[in-house]
């Protein structure tokens, strides 16, 4: 073959090309970088808002802070009174789902959600979802799931509680101090002791200098051992047992809000990321 050999001016702009070019590679982005930014988790908040106003209050409220958050979080939120999207599969489109202030009632929501969680699902469950004197009609669910069996008793009026923090390696609870004064709320206890159940996992509960813990003789809990934040580890569920406010029930009007602790609301954003991440 014969050799070409190129003049200067040829190959001065020859290296010029190959200079510039060299030089939009290194300014220009990776191709993959965009594709592989991570997509925000999709978060459903299911609720009924028609039971208590307390209740409502605080589904209110939840629908206002959760969105207010979402996207600096990384993750969306709908809410939606819509309990049969447990039933027909639409909550498989979520991978956090919220119980609000109630827990499904037909078998076809609840086997439906017992799917949701058994596949894979996330789930975060608030107070009054948790609340039932007839376990036996759902055992899957406040037996094996919550652990927690029965409504026991309550404290009342709602009041902020010192709550410890028992485990500080879990994802939800890594940024949570020893203790910490929760936002106010009306307290449960149930009939199964959760510390015997080797599948749930207490991550935080009633710190002894709450009590007593109520503003009603009748309804005060003096001492004991009361599980406030659990997991159940054959799941991605937390269960939290505040979302109740307190309110002037003569004039609807709310007087706390369950929003109030940063220090708890710590828990809900970190939580809300194990949910949905992992």
């Amino acid at each position: 073959m014969l050799g070409i050999r190129s003049s200067g001016p040829v190959r001065v702009a020859l290296r010029v090309l190959v200079l510039l070019a060299t030089l939009l590679g290194l300014a220009a982005p990776p191709a993959q970088a965009a594709s592989t930014a991570a997509a925000p988790f999709k978060v459903l908040a299911l609720y009924s808002g028609t039971w208590d106003a307390a209740h409502i209050s605080f589904v209110r409220e939840a629908n206002q802070w959760f969105p207010a958050r979402a996207a600096e979080n990384g993750f969306t939120y709908t809410a939606s009174t819509d309990w049969n999207l447990l039933a027909n599969g639409g909550v498989n489109a979520y991978q956090v789902v919220l119980f609000l202030d109630e827990l499904p009632q037909s078998a076809n929501q609840r086997a439906g959600f017992e799917r949701y969680m058994r596949g894979g699902g996330g789930w975060l469950g608030f107070h009054v979802s948790a609340f039932t004197t007839e376990a036996q009609k759902w055992p899957w669910y406040h037996q094996q799931f919550l652990g927690s069996g029965n409504f026991r008793s309550n404290t009342w009026g709602p009041t902020t509680a010192v709550l410890r923090t028992e485990d500080r390696t879990h994802a939800s609870t890594r940024n949570l101090p020893a203790t910490f004064t929760s936002s106010v709320s009306e307290w449960y206890g149930w009939s199964n002791d959760l510390r015997r159940n080797p599948d749930i996992k207490i991550l935080a509960s009633v710190d002894a200098s709450s009590f007593p813990l109520g503003t009603d003789p009748n309804q005060t809990w003096y001492s004991g051992y009361y599980p406030i934040l659990w997991t159940n580890t054959k799941y991605r569920m937390l269960y939290a047992n505040f979302g109740h406010n307190a309110m002037d029930y003569a004039s609807n009007t709310p007087l706390s809000s369950t929003f109030a602790s940063a220090t708890q609301n710590r828990f809900l954003l970190d939580g809300l990321k194990w949910l949905g991440t992992t």
